[in-house]
């Protein structure tokens, strides 16, 4: 019998390669100047770009990854270069562009030229240089101006790179390595290839960039020699200007086509939707799916992340508010200018709600100051709309994870818990011991100082150790392990403490409770939203409402089909949690340096709290349908914190029903009375 082990990945098995890969030649004298503004201007454009150095600074500056060969002799670091390439990089990329440390390279333009090159030519494409005293047919790409190779062309010149260096003297690296690929290859630079010109721009000292116009400038992918930082960063700006213009024209374009062609269709002008080439505003299909407004002014906000009806308006949207109406009213004097000059008196009334179909749509009632050209001036209320639309969705790389990995279950219990621990055990049983899952399961009994100066007479949790003994008889692989403890004040925290020096750094916890159903569709979704070092997972439960107030001895929510109806997920509850060992211990490590020895400080603390405030991490909070409670009215501890225990009230009241289902109690209640 054979076994064929297929690769994880579409892209591994059909052998799919990144697109580019960028190498900047640097020197240690300029490692810590031009190198940094090359990182700082085009480096976040590139999908992977190494600098490439003879000797290395002391100190690498930040954000910038560094190969350093040990000897500044230009063919030396050109030789060991294109050797470092090919050996890390040569089957992982299509196309390979050099650059100088000198050059400034418009990223989004080189990003364009390879996506319009094919791949199964032997590719040398560049500023074409003659050679000096040379044959006038061959020609080398100025390393100044970068040039672009082919992973074809690299896979065949490595074999010719040691004959290269031992046979060819040249003093310029860019001609050693053009006279490489001419010698054993047969290949010269060229400037333009399938359709496509590799423009380039020389640089004369002294030249006012702000007033550069020529086309050949503009049309540049690369510029040299850029001598300092200022230039560069100069440079980058005016690149990027003459870039935006382009955009705001080619959206001006756009516009007009939609406006010219709408004109056509069955709709008329009327199918125009607002601002043109923006999706139409969503239309809710009943009551239900209407999209709210928020109101606010320039202080205040009157929707509040907390619920509360009435915040101050500060960070993000204070400074969202701010620019809106600043853009407002710079738009409002494009139009009307030199007619009309506007200036902001006060805002009125603010309104903005974001509509997942286009992006956040504001109205803004704005109290203005009109002054004419004569120098009259009238102030007047005027309401004006506005779209932040969205822009280009992003896809965020993510670290690798995978559904194999072992989950830890850990359950903490209290007395108040005992009559739910075996619907728990049952479901665990079900759902991963008879399944054969990957996941562990760990007991931790909280016994109050009363109960365990009395356990060697009344165990209260002897039930407990009877079910789990029951288990592992049945299971005879299975062993669940219990933890006690002593205390009055069941810190989520401290527990974790505990059971945190009892395993291994790489253990993936999910912190349960008792009312938890555990099931593999959760679990795997455990799994693939914890990340070590980079996400945690805490899922919003969803919780049933009170079957006495919602069903009122009628239809049952198990012969319900619409579940999802008949309770709501509860965000006031933190008790369920995901997270590796390590980056616990790591938050708890900053925590612990924070708070020195006042422990009474944890009382007051969730597991969500450490990581919210001591780590760098990403914190996942999302809903999660498969994470299902029955309703239960919790035992709310008086000794934990207030907020604590302010959210667990509101958690049992919010969980009794809906307004719908309460007012149609209040409603039977008073008929009752009334009858």
């Amino acid at each position: 019998m054979y076994f064929l082990y297929r690769t994880r990945y579409i892209q591994t098995e059909l052998g799919f390669h990144e697109r580019l890969f960028v190498a900047v030649l640097t020197s240690k004298a300029t490692l810590n100047t031009l190198a940094v503004a090359v990182n700082k201007t085009v480096a976040h454009h590139f999908p992977r770009l190494l600098y490439f150095t003879g000797l290395r600074s002391a100190k690498v500056p930040h954000g910038m990854v560094l190969v350093a060969h040990g000897d500044e002799r230009p063919i030396w670091l050109m030789y060991e270069t294109m050797n470092y390439i090919h050996q890390h990089f040569g089957s992982d990329y299509d196309w390979f562009y050099i650059m100088q440390d000198d050059t400034y390279a418009q990223a989004e333009q080189v990003k364009a030229l390879v996506t319009h090159l094919s791949i199964n030519q032997d590719v040398y494409l560049g500023r074409a240089e003659e050679f000096i005293g040379g044959d006038e047919q061959a020609r080398y790409c100025h390393g100044g101006f970068g040039y672009l190779l082919s992973r074809s062309l690299l896979l065949k010149l490595h074999p010719h790179l040691d004959s290269c260096r031992n046979e060819i003297l040249s003093v310029r690296p860019d001609e050693w390595l053009g006279r490489c690929i001419i010698d054993f290859l047969g290949i010269t630079c060229v400037s333009q290839l399938q359709g496509q010109h590799y423009h380039t721009y020389e640089l004369a000292k002294n030249t006012e960039l702000e007033k550069e116009e020529e086309e050949e400038f503009q049309a540049a992918l690369a510029v040299h020699p850029v001598s300092d930082m200022t230039l560069m960063y100069r440079l980058h700006k005016q690149f990027s200007r003459i870039q935006l213009d382009r955009v705001y024209q080619e959206i001006q374009d756009l516009q007009m086509q939609i406006r010219n062609l709408t004109a056509l269709t069955p709709a008329g002008e009327a199918g125009v939707t607002w601002p043109v080439g923006i999706n139409a505003p969503f239309l809710p299909k009943s009551r239900f799916e209407v999209i709210s407004w928020d109101y606010f002014t320039e202080q205040h906000l009157f929707s509040c992340p907390d619920g509360s009806p009435k915040c101050e308006l500060s960070g993000a949207s204070k400074a969202d508010v701010s620019e809106i109406i600043e853009s407002a009213v710079e738009q409002l004097n494009r139009r009307y200018q030199p007619l009309l000059r506007f200036s902001k008196r006060q805002l009125l009334n603010g309104y903005r709600r974001f509509d997942p179909t286009r992006g956040m749509e504001y109205t803004l009632d704005l109290l203005l100051e009109a002054a004419t050209q004569k120098g009259h001036s009238h102030v007047l209320a005027k309401r004006v709309s506005l779209v932040r639309p969205l822009s280009k969705v992003e896809i965020i790389p993510m670290p690798y994870v995978t559904e194999a990995t072992r989950v830890q279950l850990v359950l903490p219990l209290t007395v108040q818990d005992l009559d739910f621990v075996a619907n728990f055990l049952d479901m665990f049983a079900m759902n991963t011991l008879d399944t054969h899952d990957n996941a562990l399961l760990t007991l931790l009994f909280i016994y109050h100082p009363y109960d365990a100066q009395r356990v060697g007479q009344v165990d209260v949790f002897a039930g407990v150790k009877a079910m789990v003994g029951e288990l592992e008889k049945r299971y005879a692989e299975v062993k669940i392990p219990w933890i006690s403890v002593k205390t009055e004040v069941p810190s989520q925290v401290k527990l974790m403490d505990i059971v945190s020096k009892k395993h291994p750094v790489d253990t993936l916890f999910f912190l349960a409770s008792v009312w938890t159903e555990i099931n593999m569709e959760f679990l795997n979704r455990c799994r693939m939203n914890t990340i070590s070092n980079w996400q945690v997972f805490f899922p919003v439960h969803f919780q049933e409402f009170n079957p006495a107030l919602v069903y009122r001895g009628e239809q049952t929510a198990s012969s319900n089909t619409d579940f999802l109806r008949d309770g709501h997920f509860d965000r006031h509850s933190f008790a369920e949690a995901c997270f590796y060992n390590s980056d616990y211990m790591t938050a708890r490590t900053k925590l612990a340096a924070d708070i020195l020895d006042r422990d009474e400080v944890l009382e007051s603390m969730e597991v969500f709290d450490v990581f919210l405030h001591y780590s760098g991490l990403h914190l996942f909070r999302a809903v999660e349908p498969g994470l299902v409670q029955k309703y239960t009215l919790r035992s709310c501890n008086p000794r934990l914190s207030e907020e604590l225990y302010h959210r667990c009230v509101l958690s049992n009241l919010e969980g009794l029903g809906s307004r719908s289902h309460l007012a149609m109690a209040l409603f039977e209640q008073e008929q009752a009375n009334s009858t």
